[in-house]
């Protein structure tokens, strides 16, 4: 087999692999992704099959993109979940359940899809201006406590899917803890195999609902897409609501990007944050999540998970993960492997989701604490406390904040505030590039 060296030790070349193991890489990588990726419409109502399809179509617009540079696979993001459940919650049970509308993911998706048009507008600052300059406006004093708040909001809801069976949410959480490759999908495969075993109830329901999936089926359904809106009466106010609710989060989903990026770069041994450039990456990334929401799939994210994988297999071939982005299209046509998914136990999404929303919660701590927030200096104190309260205390007292048709979730109230405030104040000291272990802290995955 034919190596190469680099700073990282030897590396194979995909190029003298052949076909067969090509494809085995490709599926190595596929399953990477799968059971974070597909985790993602389960907890917010959106199609799996859809999932699927545009987090292959979406790696390979991103491959164009960067010119077929980065090795890199775009799945669906966590961070966006507490966005779709806001816009869909219509209001809460006698036990203080939310109740959920899924009719109303479309005007979420509509909120994603501008989203990811500010990755283009980002992009394009970064182009003409540089990292620094713009990055300056997005510090980890105003992104740790956004992602912090995050994950604390997701938090009722994984509790309540446990409380379904806390046995099926226990195992879960427990294999998870025990595996360090791919996680969520040992997690999910292994809980969903003693809800099986334990209760009749689940094996029936996962029997009929194959039984009734087509082998072969289209994976859009038009009435998930935003296209759909304009077959309705459309809400203005609620357009509006999900543009301010959802637009906010892209702020730590573009600096998790960039973290991303740079863990690419240093797993593979080349910089590209130079070439093809982190405006190529970031408008890869961008256009890729408006697409997926457009036809109503979750907004992307380029994947640690996959990193993970580059890591272990020493073949950085961008080829590889284009064939995986082919797989991952492939499944999507396929409904009966869907109904599989959908019919997971209840129990095993909460314990999945326990550890992923606590997981999302300690990135924000890390992104302050490895860039080192000065927390004795005033300005920053009053700028978490501002995101935090703002953020946690409107969305367990009073859900939103309305404002003439526009309703405007805690998250999006405190990440206005957050970055006015922080824009105001004197005393701004980040600067982007100058700590690279503090720069790469953002990153929504489990290990």
């Amino acid at each position: 087999m034919k190596e190469k060296t680099v700073i990282n030790g030897p590396v194979y070349d995909a190029r003298t692999l052949g076909t067969p193991r090509m494809l085995i890489l490709g599926l190595q990588h596929m399953f990477a992704m799968f059971g974070a990726t597909v985790l993602v419409p389960l907890l917010t109502g959106l199609d799996i099959a859809t999932t699927l399809l545009f987090a292959g179509l979406g790696t390979l617009l991103f491959h164009v993109l960067t010119k077929r540079k980065v090795p890199a696979f775009l799945g669906s993001s966590f961070a966006f979940i507490g966005g779709y459940n806001a816009i869909r919650t219509i209001g809460t049970d006698a036990s203080g359940h939310p109740i959920y509308n899924n009719d109303l993911l479309v005007y979420a998706c509509f909120g994603v899809a501008c989203a990811g048009l500010m990755y283009v507008i980002l992009s394009a600052l970064f182009k003409a201006f540089g990292v620094k300059k713009v990055m300056k406006f997005f510090p980890p004093i105003v992104t740790g406590p956004i992602i912090i708040s995050i994950g604390l909001i997701l938090s009722s809801s994984a509790i309540n899917n446990c409380n379904k069976n806390w046995i099926v949410a226990a195992a879960a959480i427990i294999i998870v803890v025990c595996f360090n490759i791919i996680p969520i999908l040992l997690g999910v495969l292994g809980s969903y195999l003693i809800s099986m075993l334990i209760d009749p109830a689940s094996r029936t329901a996962v029997a009929e609902k194959v039984a009734e999936a087509k082998i072969v089926g289209l994976p859009i359904v038009w009435e998930n897409s935003v296209f759909h809106l304009f077959n309705m009466n459309v809400d203005t106010g609620m357009l509006l609501s999900a543009i301010f609710t959802i637009v906010p989060l892209s702020l730590a989903t573009m600096v998790e990007h960039i973290g991303d990026i740079c863990a690419i770069s240093s797993t593979v041994g080349k910089n590209y944050v130079a070439d093809p450039g982190l405006h190529r990456t970031l408008l890869g990334d961008g256009l890729a999540t408006t697409l997926a929401a457009l036809f109503g799939a979750p907004a992307n994210t380029t994947y640690g998970e996959n990193t993970g994988v580059l890591a272990l297999s020493k073949v950085y071939d961008p080829r590889v993960i284009r064939i995986a982005a082919c797989f991952a299209i492939i499944f999507s046509f396929c409904p009966k492997f869907a109904a599989l998914i959908t019919a997971m136990p209840t129990a095993t999404i909460g314990g999945i989701s326990l550890i992923l929303y606590g997981m999302i919660s300690a990135v924000g701590v890390r992104n302050v604490v490895e860039n080192k927030v000065d927390f004795t200096n005033s300005r920053n104190v009053i700028v978490a406390a501002l995101i935090l309260v703002l953020a946690i205390g409107i969305n367990y007292s009073i859900g939103s904040i309305q404002i003439g048709i526009v309703s405007l979730s805690g998250l999006a109230v405190a990440s206005l505030v957050g970055i006015i405030v922080n824009a105001i104040l004197p005393g701004k000291d980040y600067e982007f590039g100058v700590d690279e272990q503090g720069d790469t802290s953002v990153n929504f995955i489990v290990r």
